[in-house]
Protein backbone atom coordinates (compact mmCIF):
# COMPACT_ATOMS: atom_id res chain seq x y z
CA UNK A 1 0.00 0.00 0.00
CA UNK A 2 2.90 2.56 0.54
CA UNK A 3 4.43 2.10 -2.34
CA UNK A 4 0.36 2.98 -4.10
CA UNK A 5 0.40 5.71 -1.99
CA UNK A 6 3.83 7.37 -2.91
CA UNK A 7 1.86 6.73 -6.97
CA UNK A 8 -0.94 8.27 -6.97
CA UNK A 9 -1.30 12.44 -5.71
CA UNK A 10 -3.47 12.45 -3.02
CA UNK A 11 -6.67 13.34 -4.45
CA UNK A 12 -6.03 10.36 -6.59
CA UNK A 13 -5.10 7.73 -4.41
CA UNK A 14 -8.87 7.08 -2.94
CA UNK A 15 -9.83 7.29 -6.66
CA UNK A 16 -7.77 3.94 -7.42
CA UNK A 17 -8.59 2.05 -4.56
CA UNK A 18 -12.46 2.59 -4.70
CA UNK A 19 -12.09 1.01 -8.69
CA UNK A 20 -9.84 -1.76 -7.25
CA UNK A 21 -13.15 -2.80 -4.98
CA UNK A 22 -15.20 -2.78 -8.13
CA UNK A 23 -14.84 -5.41 -11.16
CA UNK A 24 -13.55 -5.05 -14.20
CA UNK A 25 -16.33 -5.80 -16.73
CA UNK A 26 -16.13 -8.64 -18.89
CA UNK A 27 -14.29 -8.35 -22.37
CA UNK A 28 -14.09 -11.34 -24.88
CA UNK A 29 -11.56 -11.23 -27.87
CA UNK A 30 -13.39 -11.95 -31.61
CA UNK A 31 -10.87 -14.80 -33.45
CA UNK A 32 -10.90 -13.14 -36.92
CA UNK A 33 -9.43 -16.62 -37.70
CA UNK A 34 -13.22 -17.87 -37.36
CA UNK A 35 -15.79 -15.26 -37.61
CA UNK A 36 -16.10 -11.82 -37.96
CA UNK A 37 -17.03 -9.11 -35.06
CA UNK A 38 -20.05 -8.52 -36.14
CA UNK A 39 -21.55 -11.85 -36.94
CA UNK A 40 -20.15 -13.40 -33.68
CA UNK A 41 -21.82 -9.89 -31.64
CA UNK A 42 -25.27 -11.01 -33.51
CA UNK A 43 -25.03 -14.81 -32.55
CA UNK A 44 -24.10 -13.87 -28.78
CA UNK A 45 -27.30 -11.32 -28.94
CA UNK A 46 -29.31 -14.28 -29.62
CA UNK A 47 -28.49 -16.39 -26.92
CA UNK A 48 -29.58 -13.38 -24.42
CA UNK A 49 -25.99 -12.17 -23.97
CA UNK A 50 -25.94 -8.26 -23.74
CA UNK A 51 -22.94 -6.79 -25.35
CA UNK A 52 -21.10 -4.12 -26.99
CA UNK A 53 -18.29 -3.42 -28.82
CA UNK A 54 -15.30 -2.19 -26.51
CA UNK A 55 -14.25 1.06 -28.18
CA UNK A 56 -13.16 2.29 -30.74
CA UNK A 57 -9.44 1.53 -30.04
CA UNK A 58 -9.63 -2.36 -31.04
CA UNK A 59 -11.44 -4.02 -33.75
CA UNK A 60 -12.03 -7.44 -31.91
CA UNK A 61 -13.06 -6.72 -28.53
CA UNK A 62 -16.48 -7.19 -27.06
CA UNK A 63 -17.65 -5.49 -23.83
CA UNK A 64 -19.99 -7.94 -21.86
CA UNK A 65 -22.82 -6.16 -19.66
CA UNK A 66 -24.77 -9.12 -19.16
CA UNK A 67 -25.93 -12.45 -20.39
CA UNK A 68 -27.80 -15.60 -19.78
CA UNK A 69 -25.92 -17.94 -20.88
CA UNK A 70 -22.42 -18.72 -19.60
CA UNK A 71 -19.63 -17.61 -22.08
CA UNK A 72 -17.40 -20.04 -21.61
CA UNK A 73 -19.88 -22.64 -22.66
CA UNK A 74 -21.55 -21.12 -25.54
CA UNK A 75 -21.71 -23.38 -28.96
CA UNK A 76 -19.36 -20.40 -30.18
CA UNK A 77 -16.76 -20.27 -27.16
CA UNK A 78 -16.13 -24.21 -28.05
CA UNK A 79 -16.02 -23.51 -31.90
CA UNK A 80 -13.25 -20.74 -31.22
CA UNK A 81 -15.42 -18.18 -32.50
CA UNK A 82 -14.26 -16.08 -29.41
CA UNK A 83 -11.41 -15.79 -26.23
CA UNK A 84 -12.31 -14.87 -22.82
CA UNK A 85 -9.63 -12.09 -22.54
CA UNK A 86 -9.28 -8.84 -20.45
CA UNK A 87 -9.11 -5.54 -22.47
CA UNK A 88 -5.89 -4.79 -21.05
CA UNK A 89 -4.43 -7.89 -22.60
CA UNK A 90 -5.03 -6.70 -25.97
CA UNK A 91 -2.74 -4.09 -25.46
CA UNK A 92 0.78 -5.99 -25.88
CA UNK A 93 0.08 -7.55 -28.89
CA UNK A 94 -1.41 -4.28 -30.50
CA UNK A 95 1.70 -2.48 -29.50
CA UNK A 96 4.20 -5.31 -31.05
CA UNK A 97 1.88 -5.19 -34.78
CA UNK A 98 2.88 -8.68 -35.91
CA UNK A 99 3.44 -8.95 -39.30
CA UNK A 100 2.87 -11.97 -41.73
CA UNK A 101 5.28 -14.94 -41.83
CA UNK A 102 7.47 -13.35 -39.50
CA UNK A 103 8.93 -15.42 -36.47
CA UNK A 104 7.78 -14.59 -33.31
CA UNK A 105 8.39 -15.41 -29.54
CA UNK A 106 5.86 -15.12 -26.69
CA UNK A 107 8.24 -16.11 -24.00
CA UNK A 108 5.25 -16.20 -21.40
CA UNK A 109 2.46 -17.45 -23.00
CA UNK A 110 0.08 -19.31 -20.73
CA UNK A 111 -3.29 -19.02 -20.78
CA UNK A 112 -2.36 -18.56 -24.32
CA UNK A 113 -4.42 -15.41 -25.17
CA UNK A 114 -1.93 -13.51 -26.34
CA UNK A 115 -0.45 -16.43 -28.28
CA UNK A 116 -3.50 -16.71 -30.03
CA UNK A 117 -3.73 -13.41 -30.93
CA UNK A 118 -0.58 -12.86 -32.48
CA UNK A 119 -1.28 -16.20 -34.73
CA UNK A 120 -4.66 -14.15 -35.50
CA UNK A 121 -3.10 -11.45 -37.09
CA UNK A 122 -0.49 -13.18 -38.46
CA UNK A 123 -3.16 -15.39 -40.60
CA UNK A 124 -1.65 -18.60 -39.28
CA UNK A 125 1.49 -17.79 -41.20
CA UNK A 126 5.29 -17.62 -40.23
CA UNK A 127 6.12 -19.12 -37.04
CA UNK A 128 4.95 -18.53 -33.30
CA UNK A 129 7.00 -19.95 -30.27
CA UNK A 130 4.90 -19.55 -27.21
CA UNK A 131 7.03 -20.49 -24.30
CA UNK A 132 5.72 -21.30 -21.21
CA UNK A 133 8.40 -22.20 -18.02
CA UNK A 134 5.30 -23.57 -16.02
CA UNK A 135 5.08 -27.13 -17.18
CA UNK A 136 1.34 -27.17 -15.60
CA UNK A 137 0.11 -23.91 -17.21
CA UNK A 138 1.25 -25.24 -20.99
CA UNK A 139 -1.70 -27.61 -20.57
CA UNK A 140 -3.97 -24.07 -20.66
CA UNK A 141 -2.29 -22.93 -23.73
CA UNK A 142 -2.40 -26.59 -25.81
CA UNK A 143 -6.11 -25.93 -25.24
CA UNK A 144 -6.60 -22.81 -26.50
CA UNK A 145 -4.44 -23.09 -29.74
CA UNK A 146 -6.44 -25.96 -30.51
CA UNK A 147 -9.99 -24.78 -29.88
CA UNK A 148 -8.59 -21.00 -31.73
CA UNK A 149 -7.66 -23.20 -34.65
CA UNK A 150 -3.95 -21.71 -34.77
CA UNK A 151 -1.40 -24.16 -36.94
CA UNK A 152 1.83 -22.22 -36.79
CA UNK A 153 2.62 -22.19 -33.03
CA UNK A 154 4.84 -24.02 -31.51
CA UNK A 155 4.90 -24.88 -27.88
CA UNK A 156 8.22 -25.04 -25.62
CA UNK A 157 8.99 -25.10 -21.69
CA UNK A 158 11.98 -23.11 -20.88
CA UNK A 159 13.88 -21.12 -18.34
CA UNK A 160 12.85 -17.51 -20.39
CA UNK A 161 16.53 -16.72 -18.91
CA UNK A 162 18.47 -19.36 -20.74
CA UNK A 163 16.05 -19.04 -23.73
CA UNK A 164 18.87 -17.33 -26.09
CA UNK A 165 21.31 -19.94 -25.75
CA UNK A 166 18.36 -22.65 -26.98
CA UNK A 167 16.86 -21.07 -30.15
CA UNK A 168 17.85 -18.54 -32.58
CA UNK A 169 16.95 -14.91 -33.22
CA UNK A 170 13.23 -13.60 -33.84
CA UNK A 171 11.32 -10.66 -35.73
CA UNK A 172 9.33 -9.84 -33.00
CA UNK A 173 9.37 -10.59 -29.32
CA UNK A 174 6.75 -10.30 -26.83
CA UNK A 175 7.59 -10.43 -22.60
CA UNK A 176 4.42 -10.47 -20.32
CA UNK A 177 6.51 -10.57 -17.64
CA UNK A 178 5.75 -12.13 -14.34
CA UNK A 179 4.90 -9.17 -11.43
CA UNK A 180 3.20 -8.61 -8.31
CA UNK A 181 0.07 -7.92 -9.99
CA UNK A 182 -0.82 -4.81 -8.29
CA UNK A 183 -2.66 -3.76 -11.09
CA UNK A 184 -5.01 -6.54 -10.97
CA UNK A 185 -6.55 -5.91 -6.90
CA UNK A 186 -10.17 -6.61 -7.97
CA UNK A 187 -8.79 -10.20 -9.17
CA UNK A 188 -6.92 -10.45 -5.85
CA UNK A 189 -7.52 -8.53 -3.21
CA UNK A 190 -4.84 -10.41 -1.24
CA UNK A 191 -1.97 -8.55 -3.10
CA UNK A 192 -2.62 -5.22 -1.02
CA UNK A 193 -1.68 -6.75 2.37
CA UNK A 194 0.69 -9.90 0.96
CA UNK A 195 3.42 -8.37 -1.03
CA UNK A 196 6.18 -6.54 0.43
CA UNK A 197 9.57 -4.44 -0.28
CA UNK A 198 11.16 -8.17 -0.66
CA UNK A 199 8.96 -9.29 -3.29
CA UNK A 200 8.71 -6.63 -5.17
CA UNK A 201 12.78 -6.34 -4.94
CA UNK A 202 12.72 -10.11 -6.04
CA UNK A 203 10.67 -9.94 -9.19
CA UNK A 204 12.09 -6.59 -10.48
CA UNK A 205 15.27 -8.73 -10.38
CA UNK A 206 13.44 -11.37 -12.52
CA UNK A 207 11.77 -8.96 -14.51
CA UNK A 208 15.75 -7.62 -15.44
CA UNK A 209 16.42 -10.90 -16.18
CA UNK A 210 13.93 -11.96 -18.87
CA UNK A 211 14.29 -8.30 -20.56
CA UNK A 212 18.09 -8.73 -21.39
CA UNK A 213 17.30 -12.43 -22.72
CA UNK A 214 14.01 -11.31 -24.66
CA UNK A 215 16.61 -8.47 -26.05
CA UNK A 216 18.93 -11.10 -26.91
CA UNK A 217 16.62 -13.18 -28.68
CA UNK A 218 15.40 -10.53 -30.74
CA UNK A 219 17.18 -10.10 -34.23
CA UNK A 220 18.47 -6.69 -35.33
CA UNK A 221 18.69 -7.39 -38.67
CA UNK A 222 15.55 -8.07 -39.30
CA UNK A 223 14.19 -6.70 -42.43
CA UNK A 224 10.86 -6.41 -40.67
CA UNK A 225 11.08 -6.49 -37.29
CA UNK A 226 13.89 -5.99 -34.22
CA UNK A 227 11.10 -5.71 -31.80
CA UNK A 228 10.67 -6.12 -28.36
CA UNK A 229 7.36 -5.12 -26.34
CA UNK A 230 7.46 -5.38 -22.84
CA UNK A 231 4.23 -5.35 -20.94
CA UNK A 232 3.42 -6.12 -16.91
CA UNK A 233 0.15 -5.92 -15.17
CA UNK A 234 2.00 -3.64 -12.15
CA UNK A 235 1.68 -0.15 -11.69
CA UNK A 236 4.71 -0.05 -9.72
CA UNK A 237 7.49 1.96 -11.15
CA UNK A 238 10.12 -0.78 -9.42
CA UNK A 239 8.29 -3.61 -11.93
CA UNK A 240 8.19 -1.17 -15.12
CA UNK A 241 10.44 1.68 -15.75
CA UNK A 242 13.42 1.10 -13.54
CA UNK A 243 13.20 -2.58 -15.17
CA UNK A 244 13.46 -0.59 -18.80
CA UNK A 245 15.83 1.93 -17.94
CA UNK A 246 18.14 -0.60 -16.81
CA UNK A 247 17.79 -2.41 -20.06
CA UNK A 248 19.24 0.53 -21.67
CA UNK A 249 22.04 0.83 -19.85
CA UNK A 250 23.01 -2.92 -20.75
CA UNK A 251 21.70 -3.40 -24.49
CA UNK A 252 21.67 -1.76 -27.57
CA UNK A 253 18.33 -0.81 -27.92
CA UNK A 254 15.73 2.64 -27.44
CA UNK A 255 12.31 3.26 -26.38
CA UNK A 256 9.84 3.86 -29.31
CA UNK A 257 6.30 4.90 -30.09
CA UNK A 258 3.81 2.03 -28.98
CA UNK A 259 1.17 2.83 -31.71
CA UNK A 260 -1.24 2.93 -28.64
CA UNK A 261 -3.86 5.86 -29.21
CA UNK A 262 -5.09 6.43 -25.01
CA UNK A 263 -3.06 5.89 -22.10
CA UNK A 264 -0.93 7.87 -19.59
CA UNK A 265 2.90 8.85 -20.32
CA UNK A 266 5.36 6.66 -18.25
CA UNK A 267 7.55 7.72 -15.94
CA UNK A 268 10.84 9.85 -16.66
CA UNK A 269 11.42 11.18 -12.99
CA UNK A 270 9.88 9.53 -10.09
CA UNK A 271 10.84 11.07 -6.65
CA UNK A 272 14.73 10.63 -6.29
CA UNK A 273 14.92 8.42 -9.50
CA UNK A 274 15.89 10.05 -12.57
CA UNK A 275 14.84 7.63 -16.45
CA UNK A 276 15.62 8.01 -19.59
CA UNK A 277 13.82 10.47 -21.10
CA UNK A 278 12.51 8.00 -23.62
CA UNK A 279 10.36 6.80 -21.47
CA UNK A 280 7.42 9.10 -21.37
CA UNK A 281 6.66 7.30 -24.78
CA UNK A 282 5.57 4.15 -22.85
CA UNK A 283 1.72 3.94 -21.62
CA UNK A 284 0.26 3.53 -18.27
CA UNK A 285 -3.07 1.92 -17.81
CA UNK A 286 -5.21 2.63 -14.73
CA UNK A 287 -8.73 0.75 -13.53
CA UNK A 288 -9.69 4.14 -12.46
CA UNK A 289 -9.56 6.10 -15.44
CA UNK A 290 -9.66 3.64 -18.39
CA UNK A 291 -11.86 1.29 -16.87
CA UNK A 292 -9.64 -1.71 -17.23
CA UNK A 293 -6.72 -3.63 -15.20
CA UNK A 294 -3.93 -1.55 -14.61
CA UNK A 295 -1.05 -1.97 -16.98
CA UNK A 296 1.71 -1.11 -18.97
CA UNK A 297 3.66 -1.16 -22.03
CA UNK A 298 7.01 -0.55 -23.71
CA UNK A 299 7.74 -1.27 -26.53
CA UNK A 300 11.57 -1.37 -27.91
CA UNK A 301 13.84 -0.98 -31.00
CA UNK A 302 16.90 -3.12 -31.14
CA UNK A 303 19.80 -1.04 -32.59
CA UNK A 304 22.39 -3.98 -33.41
CA UNK A 305 22.97 -7.00 -31.89
CA UNK A 306 26.28 -5.91 -29.67
CA UNK A 307 26.31 -5.77 -25.73
CA UNK A 308 26.64 -2.61 -24.19
CA UNK A 309 27.29 -4.00 -20.92
CA UNK A 310 27.71 -7.66 -19.26
CA UNK A 311 25.30 -8.72 -17.12
CA UNK A 312 25.98 -8.47 -13.19
CA UNK A 313 25.81 -12.71 -12.88
CA UNK A 314 28.45 -13.03 -15.64
CA UNK A 315 31.19 -10.07 -14.53
CA UNK A 316 30.88 -12.71 -10.81
CA UNK A 317 31.18 -15.71 -12.64
CA UNK A 318 34.19 -14.18 -14.43
CA UNK A 319 35.83 -12.80 -11.32
CA UNK A 320 35.30 -15.83 -9.42
CA UNK A 321 36.88 -18.02 -12.34
CA UNK A 322 40.04 -15.73 -12.76
CA UNK A 323 40.66 -15.41 -8.87
CA UNK A 324 40.31 -19.46 -8.09
CA UNK A 325 43.40 -20.99 -9.01
CA UNK A 326 43.63 -23.92 -11.79
CA UNK A 327 43.88 -27.22 -9.75
CA UNK A 328 45.48 -28.68 -12.67
CA UNK A 329 48.27 -26.27 -13.13
CA UNK A 330 51.48 -27.80 -13.41
CA UNK A 331 52.77 -23.92 -11.55
CA UNK A 332 50.96 -24.52 -8.55
CA UNK A 333 51.12 -27.84 -7.99
CA UNK A 334 54.34 -27.57 -7.28
CA UNK A 335 54.60 -24.36 -5.84
CA UNK A 336 51.93 -26.59 -3.46
CA UNK A 337 54.29 -29.65 -2.99
CA UNK A 338 56.98 -26.63 -2.36
CA UNK A 339 55.00 -25.55 0.71
CA UNK A 340 54.13 -28.96 1.78
CA UNK A 341 57.55 -30.32 2.09
CA UNK A 342 58.69 -26.64 4.12
CA UNK A 343 55.90 -27.32 6.25
CA UNK A 344 57.08 -30.87 7.02
CA UNK A 345 60.76 -29.98 7.08
CA UNK A 346 59.60 -27.19 9.79
CA UNK A 347 57.66 -29.98 11.66
CA UNK A 348 59.93 -32.42 11.85
CA UNK A 349 62.65 -30.19 12.99
CA UNK A 350 60.31 -28.92 15.52
CA UNK A 351 60.09 -32.21 16.95
CA UNK A 352 63.46 -33.21 17.12
CA UNK A 353 63.97 -30.09 19.16
CA UNK A 354 61.93 -31.09 21.53
CA UNK A 355 63.08 -34.82 21.70
CA UNK A 356 66.29 -33.52 22.41
CA UNK A 357 65.01 -31.39 25.21
CA UNK A 358 63.57 -33.92 26.93
CA UNK A 359 66.12 -36.55 26.56
CA UNK A 360 69.21 -33.96 28.00
CA UNK A 361 66.29 -33.52 30.89
CA UNK A 362 66.06 -37.13 31.61
CA UNK A 363 70.29 -37.28 31.72
CA UNK A 364 70.82 -34.66 33.66
CA UNK A 365 68.58 -35.92 36.88
CA UNK A 366 70.30 -39.70 36.49
CA UNK A 367 73.66 -37.99 36.44
CA UNK A 368 72.70 -35.94 39.67
CA UNK A 369 71.40 -38.98 40.94
CA UNK A 370 74.80 -40.58 40.93
CA UNK A 371 76.32 -37.99 42.13
CA UNK A 372 74.08 -38.21 45.50
CA UNK A 373 75.68 -41.28 46.15
CA UNK A 374 79.55 -39.96 46.45
CA UNK A 375 80.51 -40.00 43.19
CA UNK A 376 81.99 -36.63 43.40
CA UNK A 377 84.24 -36.76 40.39
CA UNK A 378 81.98 -37.90 38.04
CA UNK A 379 78.94 -35.44 39.40
CA UNK A 380 81.28 -33.26 38.75
CA UNK A 381 82.13 -34.15 35.20
CA UNK A 382 78.59 -34.93 34.52
CA UNK A 383 77.40 -31.41 35.89
CA UNK A 384 80.14 -29.69 33.57
CA UNK A 385 79.43 -31.65 30.32
CA UNK A 386 75.43 -30.70 30.86
CA UNK A 387 76.31 -27.50 31.87
CA UNK A 388 76.14 -25.80 28.62
CA UNK A 389 73.94 -27.94 27.01
CA UNK A 390 70.77 -27.95 29.82
CA UNK A 391 71.71 -23.97 29.96
CA UNK A 392 69.42 -22.89 27.17
CA UNK A 393 66.90 -26.01 27.46
CA UNK A 394 65.89 -26.42 31.59
CA UNK A 395 63.64 -24.39 33.44
CA UNK A 396 64.73 -22.14 36.45
CA UNK A 397 63.00 -24.99 38.97
CA UNK A 398 65.28 -27.80 37.46
CA UNK A 399 68.75 -24.85 37.89
CA UNK A 400 67.67 -24.33 41.40
CA UNK A 401 67.95 -27.92 42.49
CA UNK A 402 71.36 -28.40 40.32
CA UNK A 403 72.85 -25.37 42.17
CA UNK A 404 71.33 -27.49 45.32
CA UNK A 405 73.03 -30.60 44.62
CA UNK A 406 76.36 -28.59 43.77
CA UNK A 407 76.24 -27.24 47.35
CA UNK A 408 75.82 -30.78 48.97
CA UNK A 409 78.84 -31.86 46.85
CA UNK A 410 80.68 -29.10 47.72
CA UNK A 411 79.85 -29.60 51.27
CA UNK A 412 81.34 -33.51 51.42
CA UNK A 413 84.33 -32.45 50.32
CA UNK A 414 85.88 -31.45 53.44
CA UNK A 415 84.69 -34.49 55.21
CA UNK A 416 86.16 -37.50 52.57
CA UNK A 417 89.78 -35.43 52.64
CA UNK A 418 90.38 -35.71 56.10
CA UNK A 419 89.36 -39.62 55.93
CA UNK A 420 92.12 -39.64 53.63
CA UNK A 421 94.65 -38.20 55.94
CA UNK A 422 93.50 -40.45 58.69
CA UNK A 423 94.51 -43.61 57.50
CA UNK A 424 97.60 -45.86 58.56
CA UNK A 425 100.13 -47.52 56.91
CA UNK A 426 98.44 -50.45 56.81
CA UNK A 427 95.82 -48.56 54.46
CA UNK A 428 92.78 -49.62 57.16
CA UNK A 429 91.05 -46.29 57.50
CA UNK A 430 90.33 -44.86 61.31
CA UNK A 431 87.29 -43.89 62.11
CA UNK A 432 86.22 -40.57 61.60
CA UNK A 433 84.80 -38.32 64.06
CA UNK A 434 81.32 -38.48 63.15
CA UNK A 435 80.91 -42.77 63.28
CA UNK A 436 83.43 -42.81 66.63
CA UNK A 437 85.21 -46.62 67.16
CA UNK A 438 82.67 -49.80 68.20
CA UNK A 439 83.57 -49.23 71.89
CA UNK A 440 82.68 -45.75 71.94
CA UNK A 441 79.46 -46.13 69.97
CA UNK A 442 78.63 -49.11 72.55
Amino acid sequence: MEKIIQLFPLPEIREFLEANEAQRPVTIRTNILRTRRKDLAQALINRGVNLDPLGEWTKVGLVVYDTQVPLGATPEYLAGHYMLQGASSLLPVMALAPQENEKILDMCAAPGGKTTHISALMRNTGVIYANEPNKNRTKAVVGNIHRMGITNAVICSLDGRKFPKNTQLFDRVLLDAPCSGTGVIAKDPSVKTSKDERDILRRSHLQKELILAAIDCTDARSKTGGFLVYSTCSVLVEENEWVIDYALKKRDVHVVESGLSFGVDGFSRYREHRFHASLKMAKRFYPHEHNMDGFFVCKLKKNSNRILQPDEDENDDEKSSSSSPDPTDPADVEMEDESDQKTGSQATSSDSDDDDVRYSLNTTEADAAESDGGNEAEAELTSAADAPTTSASTSPKQKKKKLKKRERSAAKRPIADAAAESEDETGRPQSSPRSGSGKKAK
